[in-house]
């Protein structure tokens, strides 16, 4: 169920063709797959929100920032195929025309909708197609969709991409859902896709927007998969109330639990953005320990799995660690070079300022396994985290040189 999974979301899908409308064709193709969802809520939201740091923006990314501030918040629309990103006065007159025909859908007002868009750059978005699509997915609303909304925002992605998670709260049992679209154009620097949770818990109002920047920076700023951040970047929390439990105020036990819950649902979701992206065929994690603070070694985890050489080795099964000792050293990170100790699959391979004697064979291997992980131990404090890449394949050029035509 997914992001519906928590009570009071419902999810309804179409497909418009809007990817064959934004290539120029003039009819939607037959058998075409959903590529819009409607997201409702049966209750307004505590919401918060972070974006790209792009400074090309999305029209629905500047929209979504404006709706935010009134925080009423009680639907998402979302479509693939078209970014509607550097359409000018049209773009911003389409996003805002979403929202409106949603509202209307659902009455409601404009403003307690939020939009996302995801696709190609610099097409106008069909907006007849587009207009149909909502009439229907507003029609067609359920609990039982949320895999199809998932399904929905895809683009290059693989596979839907979804996570779960209950937890109690003072004997109320709150549920916490999420999906995420994401496979390519994926770097730390905001969140790096569209990504949604949900959950039924009470909060007090503000909440959320207190707790979404914490979650992002210790799940979906972890991933990396090009190098590339997004114009449409957005990250949303909802929460609606509809589990009955006292609201839960920030800075207590309650609110921890709630944004630790919230944080396993993300970095579940982020692991699969890295998993499936585009052209990959190896998982990769980095795990840090032993920084002087959490902030550093969420630093240098980034730079290892964002390291192109790093990302071609594994794709090649190459056992060249020293480029894993490099992206550690230029990541900014305080690093104390006789104190690190740096290990693949287990094995060994870099301590006390030097290579070790290890079996080069066996680091293949390792190299060579679906998931890698990268342990570095730098022997300098108690800070740690964890980031999440992929291989670097020839597939990945493939999709991308192709990604229009």
């Amino acid at each position: 169920m997914a992001v519906t999974y928590a009570r009071g979301f419902r999810a309804g899908t179409a497909a418009c063709g809007i990817k064959a409308f934004t290539a120029g064709a003039s009819a939607m193709p037959s058998g075409q797959k959903d590529d819009l969802c409607v997201i409702h809520s049966a209750y307004a939201c505590d919401t918060g929100g972070v974006f790209t740091t792009n400074k090309v923006k999305s029209a629905s990314v500047v929209i979504d920032q404006l709706h935010l501030q009134r925080n009423r918040v009680q639907a998402l629309t979302i479509n693939s195929g078209n970014a509607n990103a550097c359409t000018g006065a049209q773009g911003f007159k389409d996003a805002l025309l979403m929202a409106k025909l949603s509202a209307d859908r659902l009455d409601l007002d404009p403003d307690q909708v939020l939009v996302s868009s995801t696709g190609v750059i610099g097409r106008y978005l069909p907006m007849d197609a587009i207009r149909s699509g909502i009439a229907q997915a507003c029609g067609s609303l359920s609990a039982e969709q949320g895999v199809a909304a998932a399904r929905a925002i895809m683009t290059t992605d693989t596979v839907p991409k979804t996570a779960q998670v209950d937890l109690d709260v003072a004997g109320a049992t709150v549920r916490v859902g999420g999906m995420c679209k994401g496979s390519g154009m994926i770097h730390p620097n905001m969140a790096t896709m569209l990504a949604y949770i949900t959950t039924d818990a009470a909060v007090e109002p503000g909440l959320m927007s207190k707790l979404v920047r914490s979650i992002a920076d210790r799940s979906f700023n972890q991933v990396t998969v090009d190098g590339d951040s997004s114009t449409n970047d957005s990250f949303l929390v909802l929460a609606n109330g509809a589990a009955g439990n006292d609201p839960i105020q920030a800075g207590s036990a309650e609110a921890e639990e709630l944004k630790a819950a919230m944080e396993q649902v993300a970095r579940e979701l982020s692991r699969a953005i890295a998993r499936d992206g585009e052209g990959a065929t190896r998982l990769i994690t980095v795990k840090v320990v032993g920084a002087t603070s959490d902030g550093e070694a969420r630093t240098a985890a980034r730079a290892v799995a964002s390291s192109s050489l790093v990302k071609t080795a594994v794709h090649g099964g190459d056992p060249n660690w020293g480029r894993i000792v490099c992206a550690l050293g230029y990541s900014g990170a305080e690093l104390a070079l006789d104190r690190l100790h740096l290990t693949i699959g287990g094995l060994v391979v870099f301590e006390r300022g030097s290579g070790v004697n290890v079996d080069l064979t066996a680091v293949r291997r390792a190299f060579e396994q679906p998931e890698i992980e990268i342990v570095a131990t730098l022997g300098l404090g108690e800070g740690s985290a964890e980031a999440w890449g992929c291989d670097l394949s020839e597939e990945y050029v493939r999709i991308n040189a192709d990604y229009t035509t």
